[in-house]
């Protein structure tokens, strides 16, 4: 990304500020997650403001990727359409950064695999993705295969420009697992609700309720949870333990399905009811 110059941007930290400030007004968090380049790499920026408007707090935004595999069909289908359109992490960074010139305060995580982070490494330089992704405004890391073990200088790399990189836990994460996710994490984890790939509908709240209290014994950071939570009840049902409610297959139904025109409309009225459910009182 030629016209990209390195910016410091240390202390930012747009993710803590925004849980901070919501666990003061003690409400949760309302995360949407958004593939980069669906349906149309010209409608992802408007996506990305109408949730904002509709009560969203922090942007999960996809980086198309041809393997993505804890994605379910949905999702898979959705990157295959936005990688069809010539979407790339390049051009999600762009996307990011047309989204800052009108939203300086919304934190925005790129979420997606190694691979291409890595391909854009091979193509400007080492560390040029971490330079890169802080100048476009990108506040949070998460790749789904990046292990934690690998991860304590891009951590750091990270944490210096002002970005948090943030793990993935699940119903089988023992222990172990969980206090070394904590040694790197920062801003949130994101506990996966239940085994398998993105999409499934068997949430089961109970599993959730026990499970959380074990992972806040090794990590201190906000806990995120996400995949299943399909409607208004089960994400208030999630609201009741975790920090913060993540919805992804949901979303991407609701804009593929219908006139594209109306897309963000459709996106805005649903997540409005999500967030009258998060704040309605437990």
């Amino acid at each position: 990304m030629s016209e990209l110059t390195a910016k410091d941007a240390s202390g930012r930290e747009r993710i803590k500020h925004t849980l901070d400030a919501l666990m003061a007004q003690k409400k949760v968090a309302l995360i949407p997650y958004l593939m980069a380049g669906f349906p149309t790499p010209a409608l992802t920026v408007p996506l990305m403001h109408a949730a904002v408007q509709s009560g969203s707090d922090i942007i999960e935004l996809g980086v198309p990727f041809s393997d993505p595999m804890a994605d379910g069909p949905v999702i898979q289908k959705a990157g295959e359409k936005a990688l069809a359109q010539g979407v790339d992490l390049t051009a999600v960074l762009r996307m990011v950064h047309e989204f800052r010139k009108s939203n300086t305060t919304t934190p925005v995580v790129l979420m997606g695999y190694a691979n291409p982070i890595e391909h854009y490494e091979g193509r400007q330089g080492e560390g040029s993705f971490v330079r890169d992704a802080s100048w476009s405004g990108v506040d949070g890391l998460l790749v789904v295969d990046y292990p934690p073990e690998e991860c304590v200088s891009l951590a750091a790399d990270l944490k210096s420009h002002g970005m948090d990189l943030i793990f993935l836990l699940a119903p089988t994460s023992t222990p172990e697992r969980m206090a070394t996710v904590a040694r790197v994490a920062s801003g949130y984890v994101y506990y996966v609700s239940l085994r398998g790939i993105t999409g499934a509908a068997n949430l089961d709240t109970q599993a959730v309720d026990r499970m959380l209290p074990i992972i806040r014994e090794h990590v201190s950071i906000p806990v995120g949870v996400g995949f299943g939570i399909r409607n208004a009840q089960s994400a208030q049902a999630v609201s009741r333990v975790a920090d913060a409610v993540v919805i992804g297959t949901r979303l991407i139904e609701l804009i593929q399905d219908g006139d594209i025109a109306q897309a963000d409309v459709r996106l805005g009225a649903f997540l409005q009811t999500i967030r009258l459910a998060l704040d309605a009182p437990h």
